[in-house]
C-alpha cells in the first residue's frame, strides 16, 4: 500500500515533535513573562483533565471498563505524584534555569535511564556476552556522558553571543544556574523513567488507558495545587495577566497532555513503540533552532556536542533493544503472529503498556 498510507505516520510524528518543541518554547516564554512554574503546572494539568475526562467518560459509557479499586487507586495516585506532580515541577524549574534545547536534549536520556532501572527491578535482562546487551550498556554510558558534557563543559558560544562585558561573578552565577538547571532536568528524566516502569503494574491493574490517563491528570491537578499553594502562597502569583499566558496554558494543557496522547497511542498501535521513539531527537533539533531564533537562547559548543552524544547514545540503546525483540520474535513466532502489530514492529525499552504516552514534560 503506497501513497498517503506510507507517509501519514511519519508526518504525524514530525508534527508531534514540532508540537513538543512548541510546548517547551511556549512554557519557557510564559515563565520569562513572570508565570510561576508551580502555578503553570496546575493550570496545565487542569486543562489536560478537562480535555481528556470527557473522552474517557464517553469511552467508558460505550464499552464499560474496570472499576477503580484500592490497588488501582494507589498505583495511579503514586504514578501521578511521581510522573506528573514532582516530575513537571522539577522539569519546569530546570527549563527556567537552563534552556529549551537543553531540556529537550535531556529528555532523550529517558530510554537509557529506564533501561538501567528496568534491569535493576528485573524487567530487562542483561547478558554481558551478548552484543545486544553491550550495545544497550554502551548507549546508556554515551547518553549519560553527553548529559554530563552539556552540564559541565559548555565551551564557547556559537549563536547569540553577547558583546557585553562579563564579570567573573556573572560567569560564576550563570554557570551555577546552568548546572542547577541540568541537575533538575536529569532528575526529571529519572522520575519519568520511574513513571514508565510504574505503568506496568498500573496498566495491568487498570487496563483502560484513556480513563487511566484521565485519572492521572485529575490526581496530578490536585497534587500540583497542594504543591503550588505551599510554594506560592501569594494569591497574585495565580493571576493571569495577558492573553499570551491564557493561550500558553491552553496550548500546553491541550496539546502537551491531551492531543499528544492520542497521536502517540495511534502511532504506537500502528507502527510500534520503536517507530515512535526514533522521532524523539527531532524535537531537540527543532527546539534548538527555534529557541535561538525566537527566544534568543545562547547555543554553546559543549551543549551541541553533548546533545549529539545523548542522541547517538539513544539510538545505540534502541538498536540493542530492537535486536532483543527480533530474537524474542523468532523464539515466540506463534505468539507474535497473534499480536495486532505489523511485521516491522519492535519495542525500544518496555512493553507497550508502559509506553502508551510520551514525555508529558515536554
Amino acid at each position: 500500500m503506497g501513497g498517503w498510507e506510507d507517509y501519514k505516520y511519519p508526518i504525524a510524528m514530525v508534527v508531534l515533535q514540532l508540537g513538543y518543541a512548541g510546548v517547551a518554547l511556549v512554557t519557557k516564554a510564559a515563565m520569562l513573562q513572570g508565570m510561576s512554574p508551580p502555578v503553570l503546572v496546575v493550570y496545565r494539568q487542569a486543562v489536560a483533565t478537562l480535555a481528556v475526562a470527557p473522552v474517557a467518560y464517553l469511552s467508558r459509557r460505550k464499552s464499560g471498563g474496570p472499576s477503580l479499586g484500592l490497588r488501582s487507586f494507589s498505583l495511579i495516585f503514586l504514578a501521578a505524584l511521581i510522573g506528573i506532580t514532582t516530575n513537571q515541577n522539577i522539569y519546569y524549574e530546570g527549563l527556567y534555569l537552563a534552556t529549551s534545547s537543553t531540556a529537550t536534549a535531556m529528555a532523550n536520556l529517558v530510554p537509557a535511564i529506564t533501561f538501567v532501572m528496568a534491569s535493576v527491578v528485573g524487567l530487562e535482562k542483561v547478558d554481558i556476552g551478548s552484543l545486544r546487551s553491550i550495545a544497550k550498556i554502551a548507549g546508556t554510558v554515551i547518553c549519560v556522558a553527553g548529559a554530563i558534557f552539556m552540564a559541565l563543559l559548555r565551551g564557547p558560544k556559537l549563536l547569540n553571543a553577547q558583546a557585553l562585558p562579563v564579570t567573573e561573578s556573572t560567569i560564576g552565577q550563570e554557570g551555577e544556574h546552568w548546572l542547577q538547571g541540568c541537575l533538575f532536568l536529569f532528575g526529571s528524566a529519572s522520575l519519568w523513567s520511574i513513571w514508565l516502569i510504574l505503568q506496568v503494574p498500573a496498566s495491568a491493574s487498570y487496563p483502560d488507558h484513556v480513563s487511566l490517563s484521565a485519572w492521572m491528570c485529575f490526581f496530578g491537578t490536585l497534587q500540583s495545587a497542594v504543591v503550588a499553594l505551599f510554594f506560592e502562597p501569594n494569591v497574585a502569583a495565580w493571576t493571569i495577566h495577558s492573553s499570551f499566558e491564557i493561550i500558553s496554558c491552553l496550548f500546553i494543557g491541550i496539546f502537551g497532555s491531551g492531543v499528544s496522547f492520542f497521536v502517540q497511542v495511534w502511532c504506537i498501535a500502528q507502527r510500534g513503540p520503536l517507530f515512535s521513539a526514533m522521532f524523539n531527537p527531532l524535537c531537540t533539533v527543532i527546539a534548538t533552532i527555534l529557541a535561538a531564533l525566537l527566544l534568543h537562547e545562547e547555543i554553546y559548543v559543549g551543549s551541541l556536542i553533548g546533545a549529539v552524544g545523548v542522541i547517538g547514545g539513544l539510538y545505540v540503546v534502541l538498536w540493542g533493544k530492537a535486536k532483543d525483540c527480533q530474537v524474542m520474535n523468532k523464539e515466540t513466532d506463534t505468539e507474535s503472529l497473534q499480536t495486532n502489530y505489523k511485521p516491522d514492529l519492535e519495542e525500544p525499552l518496555l512493553s507497550d503498556k508502559s509506553t502508551h504516552t510520551n514525555e508529558n514534560n515536554a
